[in-house]
């Protein structure tokens, strides 16, 4: 076995809140559909497939390293938004806890003396800053345009 029990249990820990994230992400999708703000609802179905990509990515290297496999129970994601605001400022405050818990796992491999889970985690720790900055550039977009001039945020995003 190339991963130790608690590294083990602390990945997949990490897919529930991968999981968890896919699920948001189609539910605030769904909430942009409902408004007919289709490129951002395009934005956030895709989020929502890249992060079950990384939920898989975790399980085929827990087992692969010949660890056991234990996928956790997803509460079920937020589905009211007051606002595009809430919605997107939902989805940064989410990446931001999701690089922390990327870098308690880098930290628990460090410690461990875990060379291939360092490795495997490097991936995830680069694409974290991916991740915060599309957030807090959509978030930033947001705030410019306004509730009343989300046509302008539609605009935008078909230029990116």
């Amino acid at each position: 076995m190339l991963i130790s029990k608690e590294f083990a249990a602390a990945i997949n820990e990490q897919v529930g809140h991968e999981l968890q994230a896919s699920h948001q992400y189609a539910t605030i999708a769904a909430f942009f559909d409902s408004l007919a703000l289709k490129k951002l609802a395009q934005m956030f179905y895709k989020q929502s497939d890249e992060e079950r990509e990384h939920a898989m990515k975790f399980i085929h290297y827990v087992s692969e390293a010949g660890g056991s496999v234990a996928i956790p129970a997803v509460t079920a994601p937020k589905a009211v938004f007051k606002s595009v605001e809430e919605a997107v400022q939902l989805s940064l405050d989410w990446e931001l806890e999701v690089t922390r818990r990327i870098n308690d796992l880098m930290s628990l491999a460090i410690a461990e003396k875990d060379y291939l889970g360092q490795d495997f985690l490097r991936w995830f720790v680069t694409e974290q800053l991916e991740e915060v900055s599309t957030m807090e550039n959509l978030l930033k977009v947001v705030k410019q345009a306004g509730e009343r001039n989300l046509i302008m945020l539609e605009a935008y995003l078909s230029h990116e």
